[in-house]
């Protein structure tokens, strides 16, 4: 059987970036994803690209390279992923102050304009009036997510890479390498046995559950998000809607203190939250959402009808002309860390195991990272990829 430079497991976004940029740089990699249809937080995703949204140096300068990665990803690709530029909305609710909401963004690398309620009703007119004591809006970057990740796919293919479908289900290191030795790291799916001399793990909220099947531990967690997905309607949404007090950053931030918690199957760690959004895609489709819970399964069953009304009556709130239209509740899992910030890089005492996983801004930034990655992964010496290593929460555990 051959032995591949890489195996990348997850065929998302991130996933898709990375083994198209390793394949880019030479290497032989083998994408490995359970579903032939993936239904995971890329295929949710609302798309959207918040280059402003950078509050350190490091998130700066990934955010300024993810807009030069962007503005010639398409013709690079050779497709459409839909890249354009609209207006994010970010809705004040009527018990904040809104001179307080807009402080709270101040030191973003370019800080949302504060609306009154009139401003931001012109810029959306679906707006609730009633609903919001005002809006914070800033240029914001979009993609179709789906599409995008597959024209990596695809460019991937023309490197030359290989894609099995099929679902990993543990990683063990071949024998010659468990004293030391310059061996190589097996993956277990459910089909077949492969052979790599380096693993790279991307699948996103499942990452944590392979990586404890095999008997690694990673400070990675996740939520299980749920929104609603319209057919194209004639309603047009003209902005990206979002709350600007995001209850989901607070409920990663709670819900990460004490990781064994997250090692006992079954547990609810905080109360499910709902931030409501709603995006319009070119093809007029729109995605509506999010809920967001905490539990430790991640294969743990969710009431869809009472979650469907909840989403429903809040964004009829905010948007009342898209609370009653056709769609269908979906579910995904979407990875985070403690710090919001990625984990790449070598797992600490796992030679040849990898993470790149835990985005909370992932679509902005990953093709910068993959690239990175890719180049690290060459041996060449990068800052950022150190900065973003699993080790730097070792002191942590």
């Amino acid at each position: 059987m051959k032995t591949y430079d890489w195996i990348a497991i997850g065929a998302g976004f991130t996933g898709a970036a990375l083994a198209y940029e390793l394949a880019k740089t030479g290497f032989s990699v083998l994408l490995l994803e359970q579903n032939a249809t993936p239904r995971n937080a890329t295929r949710y995703s609302y798309g959207g690209l918040a280059f402003w949204s950078g509050t350190t140096p490091l998130t700066r300068q990934l955010c300024d390279e993810g807009i030069g990665r962007y503005q010639i990803l398409s013709q690079e690709l050779d497709a459409d992923i839909e890249f354009r530029e609209l207006d994010l909305l970010l809705t004040i609710a009527t018990d904040i102050d809104p001179e307080v909401a807009a402080a709270s963004y101040a030191h973003f690398a370019i800080p949302p304009k504060l609306l009154s309620i009139k401003e931001a009703c012109e810029m959306e007119p679906l707006l609730n009036k009633k609903a919001i004591a005002g809006a914070l809006t800033v240029k914001h970057g979009h993609i179709n997510p789906e599409k995008t990740a597959q024209a990596y796919i695809q460019a991937f293919l023309r490197a030359g890479g290989k894609i099995g479908v099929t679902q990993a289900l543990e990683l063990k290191k071949h024998p010659s390498s468990q004293t030391g030795g310059a061996g190589f790291t097996k993956v277990i799916t459910a089909t077949a046995t492969y052979n790599a001399a380096n693993v790279v793990v991307c699948a996103g909220g499942l990452s944590r559950s392979l990586l404890k099947a095999s008997g690694i531990t990673v400070p990675l967690y996740f939520t299980h998000a749920e929104m609603i997905e319209t057919p194209p309607v004639e309603v047009q949404l003209r902005t990206l809607v979002m709350p600007a007090n995001l209850k989901r950053l607070q409920l990663e931030t709670k819900s990460s203190n004490v990781d064994e918690l997250w090692n006992e199957p079954g547990k609810e760690l905080a109360a499910p939250i709902l931030d409501a959004g709603a995006i319009q895609f070119q093809d007029s489709s729109l995605r509506l959402g999010q809920i967001s819970r905490v539990l430790t399964d991640p294969n743990a069953k969710v009431d869809s009808r009472a979650s469907e009304a909840w989403l429903r009556q809040s964004i009829g709130e905010v948007l009342p002309a898209l609370a009653n239209l056709p769609g269908n509740w979906h579910h995904c899992l979407v990875a985070f860390s403690r710090d919001r910030l990625p984990l790449i890089g070598t797992i600490p005492e796992s030679e040849g195991v990898c993470i790149f996983s835990g985005f909370s801004n992932p679509l902005a930034i990953v093709p910068p990272l993959a690239q990175r990655f890719a180049d690290w992964a060459t041996g060449k010496e990068d800052e950022i990829i150190n900065q973003l290593s699993p080790t730097r929460f070792q002191s942590l555990n």
